[in-house]
């Protein structure tokens, strides 16, 4: 592979140097990969250009001007390098499975995902999830420790799902990875936005620029035919409507009010809540083995994500009782 098929943008001089792989960490470094020198919070990747270019690296990506550049193998300037490094990931790791969904939030997130893991494997789905538990599947069990994995890792673990032909995967999006574009250059075909409160500001500086991180998934990477679950009871409701009508990007929720899901009430009983909702005109009583409302609303996401991936309300609600509480959460 060329590094003109990895990278668009690129002058055409750089367009036929030779790509065998691609590496954040320059003690990973084979002959004739590319070497990514990313600018981290702690520490510059250009630290390790050196290193990167005597293991053999055919070129070196950076953001960064190198001063004194006398070397033989090309030191490539970019405007963003984390964005070109998910474009780069994407196209080496083509395959992909069809149908990937991003959930965002400052709470829940983990708890959706594995919600909607769980209904898909009960109902005979090929599913993965992806985030702070790790990596989930049935044939594929990995640890990690990010939230949201960086762009190479990511891609390669989707390629290697598509392979094992597992069609749904629902991924973990942290601000931090949202703003750091490592869920970019990825056909997501549903955003889930959960909750949003006071957090992370000793990275985002302000609650102005950590919404704006989670609204970077509706706002830029979403596309047509898309779609946006949420919770209309959440206070940042109307601005993700305001991004779902001016995006044309179809809006489905949970709520009170709700036209989709509508949670008429909840009451506990032996360990276990019964929750009643409207559906489709309909009003179903569920058995629920959870703790907390928070919960249900995060169930019922997961539900409406089901839905749009194609399993059948009636299998849902068969086997909701089924569900299992999130490992770590209110055990």
């Amino acid at each position: 592979m060329y590094l003109g098929n990895l990278i668009k943008s690129l002058p055409k001089k750089y367009g036929k140097i030779p790509v065998k792989g691609i590496s954040l960490n320059s003690n990973n470094i084979k002959k004739k990969d590319i070497f990514f020198a990313i600018e981290g919070t702690k520490i510059s990747g250009t630290k390790f250009i050196v290193s990167a270019i005597k293991k053999g690296a055919s070129a070196i990506i950076t953001e960064k001007k190198i001063k004194d550049n006398n070397y033989q193998t090309p030191i490539i300037p970019v405007h963003d390098a984390r964005k070109t490094l998910s474009e780069a990931c994407s196209k080496f790791y083509r395959k992909k499975p069809k149908n990937i969904l991003a959930v965002t939030g400052t709470n829940g997130k983990s708890s959706v995902a594995d919600f909607f893991y769980q209904i898909l494997s009960l109902n005979k789905r090929a599913v993965a999830s992806i985030g702070t538990l790790g990596i989930n599947s049935k044939n594929i069990k990995k640890k990690t420790n990010l939230t949201s994995l960086d762009p190479l890792f990511l891609h390669k673990n989707l390629q290697d799902l598509a392979v094992k032909k597992v069609n749904f995967v629902i991924l973990e999006a942290s601000s931090h990875g949202l703003d750091q574009k490592r869920l970019n250059n990825l056909n997501i075909k549903i955003g889930i936005f959960t909750n949003f409160s006071h957090d992370h500001l000793d990275y985002h500086k302000n609650m102005k620029a950590y919404l704006n991180s989670k609204l970077y998934l509706f706002k830029t990477l979403l596309k047509k035919k898309s779609k946006i679950i949420t919770d209309e009871g959440n206070k940042e409701f109307n601005i993700i409507k305001k991004i779902s009508k001016k995006r044309n990007i179809a809006i489905i929720t949970i709520g009170k009010k709700s036209s989709n899901i509508k949670i008429l009430n909840t009451k506990y009983k032996n360990d276990k809540q019964i929750v009643k909702i409207l559906i489709n005109k309909k009003i179903y009583k569920l058995k629920i083995p959870l703790i907390g409302y928070f919960q249900v609303k995060n169930l019922f996401m997961s539900v409406l994500a089901a839905l749009q991936c194609g399993v059948k309300f009636n299998t849902i609600i068969n086997k909701i009782h089924k569900i299992k509480p999130v490992a770590g959460r209110l055990e």
